[in-house]
C-alpha cells in the first residue's frame, strides 16, 4: 500500500510516500525556519501563506523522487490536528482537493500519533522487536506528552505539560541567552562546549503526577541571568561566551532530567516493554544518549530528521489506520487542539 502523507501542522511543509507503513520511498520537507528566525518565533499568518505556495510543489517533488505518479498512490493521509489552525487548514483542504481530483481515499491523522509511528519507519518496528505496552514520550515545541500505547491505535494519556512544552522552553531560554531560533539546536550546540561549572538549575516536579512543568525552570534561568547582570541585555551586551555555554548546559540538563525522570516512572507504573521517543526535542543528542543509558528496556528513537515534523510519520500512521478499511473523510475539519485518542479538549 502506497500512502501519500501530508504534514502542515506548524511551519514545515512536508510530503512523503510510504509503502506498507515502514518503507520510505520519498520524504520531502520545505522548512520555514530561516523566515521565522528574525522574529524569534513562528508567525502563524506567515506560516499559512508559505504552506499555500509550497504544498503542491512539495507533493510533486515527493512523487518524482519516489518515481511514481498519482496513479500509484493508494490513499492520501493528512494531519488534521493538533497544530496551528491556519496551517492545518491549508493541508486538510489541499488533501481534500487531491483526493477528489485523483479519486483516492482520504484519512486524517493525529499529529501526535504520527510522531509515535515514526518509530515504525526504517525497520525499528517496536511491536515485533519489543512488544506492547510501550511508553511514548512526545516532546516538541508545542507538546510534551507521555502516552501509553497499549496496542496499535490504542492509547492512554499518562502525562502532559501544564504550561510550556519542552521545545517552547528551549526557545525562551535561547532568547535569554542571546541565541537564535529554534532554541533547542542552538542550546545543544553551545552546551557541547561547556565545562559544567555553574550550579545546577532546578528540576520542577509535580507531586503524584507524571505531568511536566517547565515555566518555573525558565523563570529560574531568567532570575539567575538577571543576578549575573546579562539579562536584559544593555547596549547589546549580553552574556559572555562562557556564560552562554555554561547556562546552555545547565538548562539542557534540567530539561533532559525532567523528561527522563517522568518517562522512567511511567515505565515502572505501567510495566512497559519499550519506550518510544519522538517529536522535535527527541533530535537532541544529549536526550537520546541519556535515555538509552537510564532506561533499562529497549528505547526506540527514529533518526533525527524523522523526529521533527515530516510527512513520512503521517504516512506510516495512516497505514496502520487504513488496514481496517479505506475511509473517505471529505467532511474532515482541522482540529487545532486535538489530543491523542482523537478527542478534542
Amino acid at each position: 500500500m502506497n500512502v501519500l502523507g501530508i504534514e502542515t501542522s506548524c511551519d514545515d511543509t512536508a510530503a512523503a510516500i510510504i509503502t506498507d507503513g515502514t518503507s520510505i520511498r520519498s520524504n520531502i520537507v520545505a522548512s520555514q525556519s530561516d523566515m521565522h528566525k528574525k522574529y524569534g518565533g513562528i508567525i502563524p499568518e506567515i506560516a499559512s501563506r508559505e504552506h499555500l505556495t509550497s504544498l503542491i510543489p512539495v507533493v510533486n517533488e515527493a512523487l518524482n523522487k519516489a518515481e511514481m505518479t498519482h496513479r500509484d498512490i493508494d490513499a492520501i493521509a493528512v494531519t488534521y490536528g493538533p497544530g496551528l489552525a491556519g496551517s492545518l487548514l491549508i493541508g486538510v483542504n489541499s488533501a481534500k482537493g487531491l483526493s477528489m481530483a485523483w479519486d483516492k481515499p482520504l484519512i486524517g491523522i493525529n499529529h501526535l500519533e504520527g510522531h509515535i509511528y515514526s518509530a515504525w519507519l526504517e525497520g525499528l518496528e517496536p511491536d515485533s522487536n519489543a512488544g506492547f505496552p510501550i511508553v511514548c514520550l512526545i516532546a516538541s515545541g508545542g507538546h510534551t506528552d507521555l502516552i501509553l500505547m497499549k496496542d496499535h491505535l490504542e492509547y492512554e494519556l499518562l502525562g502532559k505539560t501544564r504550561d510550556d512544552a519542552a521545545g517552547e522552553a528551549f526557545d525562551k531560554a535561547a532568547r535569554v541567552l542571546g541565541l537564535g531560533f529554534p532554541g533547542g539546536p542552538e542550546i545543544q550546540k553551545m552546551s557541547e562546549k561547556a565545562q559544567d561549572e555553574i550550579n545546577p538549575l532546578p528540576r520542577p516536579q509535580i507531586k503524584n503526577s507524571l505531568d511536566f512543568s517547565f515555566s518555573g525552570l525558565k523563570t529560574a534561568l531568567v532570575r539567575r541571568a538577571e543576578s549575573d547582570g546579562f539579562y536584559p541585555a544593555v547596549d547589546d551586551k549580553g552574556p559572555s561566551v562562557y556564560q552562554t555555554t555554561e547556562y546552555s548546559f545547565a538548562f539542557q540538563e534540567a530539561i533532559v532530567d525532567c523528561l527522563i525522570r517522568n518517562t522512567k516512572q511511567a515505565v515502572l507504573e505501567t510495566n512497559s516493554k519499550a519506550v518510544i521517543l519522538g517529536g522535535g526535542v527527541a533530535a537532541n543528542s544529549r536526550l537520546r544518549k541519556r535515555m538509552n543509558e537510564v532506561i533499562d528496556i529497549p528505547v526506540f528513537v527514529p533518526r533525527a530528521p524523522l523526529c521533527t515534523d515530516n510527512g513520512a510519520m503521517i504516512g506510516a500512521a495512516a497505514f496502520f489506520n487504513l488496514k481496517n478499511g479505506f475511509p473517505l473523510q471529505l467532511d474532515m475539519d482541522a482540529v487545532p487542539n486535538l489530543r491523542i485518542g482523537l478527542t478534542a479538549e
